[in-house]
C-alpha cells in the first residue's frame, strides 16, 4: 500500500506542475491524469461535461482546481466502486 500511496502523490505533482501551481491541479491537468491513468475507471474522459461534472463533485472550495485531498476523493469513490463495495 505504501507503494500506491507513493505513486498516487506522485502522479498528482506530476500532472499538478504542468500549468502552474504544483500545488493544485487544473481543470486541463485533470482531464490529461484522467485520460492518462485512470482510463479504465472513468470513462468518456475525452467529453468536456463529464470531466466538469466530475470535478465540480470533487471541488469542495469550487475554486476551479483540486487540492491532494480534493483529488483524494475521487480515488476513494473508484477504490469503493472497484472493490464492489458501494451498492
Amino acid at each position: 500500500m505504501e507503494s500506491a500511496i507513493g505513486v498516487l502523490v506522485s502522479q498528482f505533482k506530476a500532472f499538478a506542475g504542468s500549468d502552474g501551481s504544483s500545488d493544485t491541479l487544473s481543470r486541463d491537468e485533470f482531464q490529461s491524469l484522467v485520460k492518462t491513468q485512470l482510463p479504465n475507471f472513468v470513462k468518456n474522459a475525452d467529453d468536456p461535461a463529464v470531466i466538469d461534472r466530475l470535478m465540480d463533485s470533487i471541488d469542495e472550495n469550487n475554486d476551479g482546481e483540486l487540492t491532494f485531498l480534493e483529488f483524494w476523493q475521487l480515488i476513494g469513490r473508484l477504490a469503493n466502486q472497484h472493490g464492489g463495495f458501494i451498492q
